[in-house]
């Protein structure tokens, strides 16, 4: 290393706590009657070419790893700190386990959540004992409110990543992976600020550097992975994804520095990607991912990483989605799995063209969910109309070959979804 560079390097890190290996382990001490051990699953199905364990932290009291640094870090406060209470923000799931531990330890905590927050995260936080604070707008949003009423009341903040102490208590998912596969080869896990990813990469290094970890965002929010890339931190000036829990417009300064330093590689995946993997937990391990607990296993699935013949731990960091978005979810997640098909046919208008579709569709085993006849639509030949059909399906391959045999019997497919 140059010594400019160095220098650069000694000037990013001003001013930021160091975190200690030591610390993770305190945090471990502190979680062991807390925190859920959650075990190792196999999931040999998500892609047959990486041998894949996933590591349910949806099945966390909280439906959430966020009950780990929430809990550490208010275990460490002070007396004088307890008696002032705590303030917090978050998209939903930090909320709950500020919660759960101010309560536990009889502190009183405000919570700040973006009003967009799913109705099953706002209720459960105050059901947990928090006093909640909806503020217009998304997780940004909430943080800035959280830090003017800080200031106002002498509240202690408790930030969701950006803690050595929030970021040691995720750390201590490492140090179980580690303890139920040592030959575990690589790691994957969802980013939002980075608290999660932070603890992970500097236990793994720290303890076993051979290991590779990976981060995953969503297209619709990835400012940790434009920060890294751009070599200092972004701020984005919007987000959008189905992962409401790490639609986070700016990484913190800990948290990127970590990435910098631990994380192999990043990389993101769509919303249709996500919905994909929700599905194939719930078809194959009966669990209930939300949208930013499911990143992980969707860039396994859709071969985002160079896992072939690697051994793989995927985190699904959380459960907590909103029931009222889970039936829209699992449509996308067939749709881009190749479960249904949506064909939008332009046929002549004619005695048993439907007949015929059907008995093609019948024949080659997909199921029709729906038709819908157009005859009044603007298609290419007076004569002709245009059919909309949704028919259930196995896979990609199944609808290429439902599409190859209404085009050889001379129905012309417009459109495929």
């Amino acid at each position: 290393m140059s010594e400019d560079v160095k220098n650069s390097a000694d000037k990013k890190e001003e001013g930021l706590p160091r975190l200690e290996i030591s610390e993770i382990y305190r945090a471990a001490a502190v979680l062991s009657d807390v925190a859920r051990h959650t075990k190792l699953m196999a999931m040999p199905l998500i892609n047959p070419d990486v041998p894949l364990y996933i590591k349910p932290e949806n099945m966390q009291h909280t439906g959430a790893f966020k009950l780990r640094g929430a809990y550490y870090k208010i275990s460490q406060l002070t007396p004088e700190e307890r008696a002032k209470g705590v303030i917090a923000c978050s998209a939903g799931n930090h909320a709950q386990g500020v919660a759960l531990a101010a309560t536990h330890n009889g502190i009183r905590s405000l919570i700040c959540l973006p009003a967009g927050a799913p109705i099953s995260k706002i209720e459960a936080t105050k059901r947990l004992g928090a006093e909640v604070c909806l503020v217009p707008g998304v997780y940004d949003d909430a943080y800035q409110k959280a830090v003017d009423l800080q200031k106002e009341h002498g509240y202690t903040f408790i930030h969701p990543f950006d803690d050595p102490k929030v970021i040691a208590g995720q750390g201590t998912i490492a140090l179980e992976i580690l303890e139920d596969m040592p030959d575990v080869e690589a790691v994957v896990v969802p980013i939002g600020g980075g608290g999660l990813i932070g603890g992970i990469a500097f236990a793994l290094k720290q303890l076993k550097p051979e290991v590779k970890v990976y981060g995953v965002q969503a297209k619709g929010a990835p400012s940790m992975a434009e920060s890294v890339e751009k070599g200092e931190r972004v701020h984005l000036d919007q987000v959008a994804t189905v992962a409401d829990g790490i639609a986070v417009k700016e990484p913190g300064r800990l948290t990127f520095d970590l990435c910098e330093k631990y994380v192999d590689e990043i990389v993101t995946v769509s919303d249709d990607e996500i919905a994909a993997a929700i599905l194939a937990l719930i078809e194959q391990q009966r669990l209930v991912a939300e949208g930013a607990g499911a990143v992980a296993v969707a860039a396994v699935m859709f071969n985002k990483l160079p896992l072939k013949d690697v051994k793989t731990v995927a985190l699904v960091s959380g459960g907590n989605i909103d029931v009222t978005n889970l039936n829209r979810v699992i449509t996308r997640g067939l749709v881009k799995s190749g479960r249904i098909a949506d064909l939008r046919l332009e046929v002549r208008d004619q005695p048993a063209v439907l007949s015929s579709i059907a008995n093609i569709l019948g024949a080659l085993g997909a199921n029709i969910l729906s038709v819908h006849h157009e005859r009044h639509s603007a298609s290419k030949n007076i004569n002709d109309c245009i059919v909309h059909i949704e028919a259930e399906t196995r896979n990609a391959e199944h609808i290429a070959a439902i599409e190859k045999a209404l085009t050889e019997a001379g129905h012309e497919v417009v459109l495929r979804r």
